[in-house]
């Protein structure tokens, strides 16, 4: 019976509605004679027609009222307030029409007594309807608890009132002065309730409405709220959030950012600037993750104008893109950072001043695949733009470093490493260039990251990869690294490298198994074989390690941010490195893989290969004699 009247047109809602509003006025008339004589009254003569005529009295006033564009499923207590404006102006209405009608047998008592009655019938029956509709909506809706009873709670409860998919149960806080009371007709639970209104209270999905909440507190919240079978949302903090009221929309997913549960530390305004403020700037690799968040951050800082510099059309069409509407000025270059003449071209042109070097192969097992082509554009396309920036007297070169130039176990981070070395030679050398190098780890967000891995894997059902059970990485968000880098970027004298500190290392099988549970699934295996998603363990793949590390050696020293510190680690004099780049350059144009690796183990002794060459165009003689691949 509900579906039918769901699925009617509004028209005829509107008609159904009167239709039953006009018996009913004639009932209460009827109801309130018999009241006020003491037994049971049906009117004869001339009254009959005066009770007949109320719905002819009533329509019109309901109608100027709005009682019948109003929905019932959502009518609320502005609604209820015109209810009873029109019923109580029908019913002296009524009253005036019968004594002027000079109708025998009318108490004045009964105006009273239908005015009560009509008043109490007509708004019952809506608010007796508005319960039965959202009875049966709420049947489909997501039944959710809010985590904060504050302004934002509250105000985050009352746009769920109004929501077609979700239906606030409860809400949860702190707070003990709160607890036990209600708010909006939801009772405040605590904490230590969670574990049993879960299951009472059929819930599937936590909010947390806790904006001005620190990071860490955010993280306890999630950690608290993990083990459970519900999907975690989240309110954005205060400076993400748009100054008005709080809207469904504003919520969003668990981000990495509170699983890592790290609070950053307040940026130095003078190191940010000191380098991009009205200066003439460079980023290379413009368009990838780092380079384009790079370029968001500087364009923040007033340089005197920016350089977008990239070999990817695309990945350099959108960057632009994406900052053409900032009102400076706005260079996009097309170009390979090997390059040499290209750069110098570029260089002199604009008189660039600072180059922010981001352009990097850095997928691991791509670069094992490819390994000549990754020793040239990290090797050798770092060389180029050093080289290009001293010949053209630029003043800041920063080089965007990774973990995995420490102990390296792949080509990759061998590269890093070796373009390190190449920095570190070049600065010892007599020019004005001022060389840094920034070492960090997997940036949340990147190309390649594992957390839009795992999200997508989720979404489809799964099973969820992870390479091995006790992998472990070091993680921080793209902003947060940037914004250190360009500050670490600012403190060189005599290009150390700066570590960044990157946090407490996250266990990657951890991280999958609670973004399964905060997307209110159960894990899969042995134990639940009635689970959502299952983890599939992938093993190691080519060139990577179980652990990474951001120290070569334990000579740190702190700077004034204490989220950067400042190495020291053995060098290599320029005329001992030039020889052996020489002969790298000829293991490239050779395509000689075995001279490349035995080179990269000689410049970087720490270099210890987890795989054999894979690079797909190796060949080795096989017992037949024949080339293989």
């Amino acid at each position: 019976m509900l579906n039918w009247a769901v699925n009617l047109s509004r028209v005829n809602k509107q008609l159904i509605m009167l239709l039953i509003d006009s018996l009913v006025l004639i009932s209460i008339l009827l109801a309130s004679f018999s009241i006020r004589l003491g037994y049971w009254y049906f009117p004869s003569s001339d009254l009959i027609w005066v009770m007949l005529g109320a719905p002819i009295i009533a329509m019109p006033i309901f109608v100027y009222f709005g009682l019948y564009r109003a929905v019932i499923r959502y009518i609320g207590p502005q609604a209820i307030r015109v209810v009873v404006q029109a019923v109580s102006l029908y019913a002296l209405v009524w009253g005036i029409v019968g004594f002027m009608a000079a109708v025998d047998g009318i108490p004045r008592s009964v105006i009273l007594i239908n005015w009560g009655l009509a008043l109490l019938v007509i708004v019952g029956l809506r608010l007796v309807a508005q319960a039965l509709f959202n009875g049966k909506s709420n049947d489909n809706k997501q039944r959710v608890l809010v985590y904060g009873a504050g302004d934002a709670g509250i105000q985050l409860v009352s746009a769920l009132e109004h929501s077609s998919e979700y239906h606030p149960v409860g809400l949860i806080d702190d707070s003990t002065e709160l607890q036990g009371n209600q708010i909006r007709g939801l009772k405040v639970f605590s904490i230590d309730d969670i574990e049993r209104i879960i299951p009472q209270l059929g819930v599937n999905e936590v909010l947390v409405a806790m904006p001005s909440a620190s990071r860490i507190k955010r993280a306890e919240i999630i950690n608290l709220l993990e083990p459970y079978p519900v999907s975690v949302r989240l309110l954005p903090g205060i400076a993400e959030l748009a100054q008005g009221k709080i809207s469904i929309a504003d919520l969003r997913e668990v981000g990495i950012k509170e699983l890592l549960g790290r609070d950053t530390v307040e940026a130095n305004k003078a190191l940010l600037g000191k380098n991009i403020t009205n200066k003439v700037v460079v980023v290379t690799g413009a368009g990838g993750s780092i380079g384009s968040e790079l370029c968001r951050q500087i364009v923040s800082l007033n340089p005197k104008l920016l350089i977008l510099y990239d070999m990817s059309e695309l990945a350099l069409y959108t960057i632009d893109q994406e900052l053409s509407n900032r009102g400076l000025d706005i260079y996009p270059i097309l170009g390979s950072v090997n390059n040499k003449i290209r750069l110098t071209n570029v260089f002199k042109h604009f008189g660039v001043e600072t180059i922010y070097h981001a352009a990097a192969y850095k997928h691991v097992p791509m670069v094992e695949f490819n390994n000549t082509e990754g020793v040239s554009n990290n090797v050798f396309g770092t060389l180029s733009c050093a080289q290009v920036a001293i010949d053209t007297g630029v003043e800041t070169f920063v080089l965007i470093s990774t973990d995995k130039a420490v102990r390296p176990t792949n080509t990759m981070g061998a590269t890093k490493r070796t373009a390190e070395l190449v920095l570190q030679a070049l600065s010892a050398e007599k020019n004005s260039t001022q060389f840094s190098i920034v070492r960090f780890g997997n940036v949340l967000g990147s190309s390649g990251s594992v957390i839009p891995l795992f999200k997508r894997q989720i979404k489809a059902g799964g099973p969820v990869t992870v390479t091995d059970k006790n992998m472990v990485r070091y993680f921080m968000t793209i902003s947060e690294a940037v914004e250190l880098v360009i500050q670490a970027g600012s403190m060189g004298v005599g290009c150390e490298v700066f570590v960044l500190d990157m946090g407490k290392p996250v266990r990657i099988d951890e991280l999958a198994k609670k973004m399964i549970h905060l997307s209110g699934l159960e894990i899969k295996d042995e134990q639940h074989p009635k689970g959502d998603i299952e983890i599939k363990y992938t093993g190691l793949r080519l060139g990577e390690k179980l652990y990474e590390e951001l120290l070569i050696g334990g000579n740190v020293r702190e700077t004034d941010n204490p989220l950067i510190m400042r190495a020291e680690e053995d060098r290599l004099d320029w005329r001992e490195l030039s020889p052996i780049l020489s002969d790298l350059q000829d293991a490239i144009n050779n395509c000689d893989q075995a001279k490349l690796r035995d080179l990269l183990m000689q410049v970087v002794p720490e270099f210890t290969p987890q795989c054999e060459i894979s690079d797909v165009l190796y060949t080795r003689v096989s017992l037949n004699n024949s080339a293989t691949f």
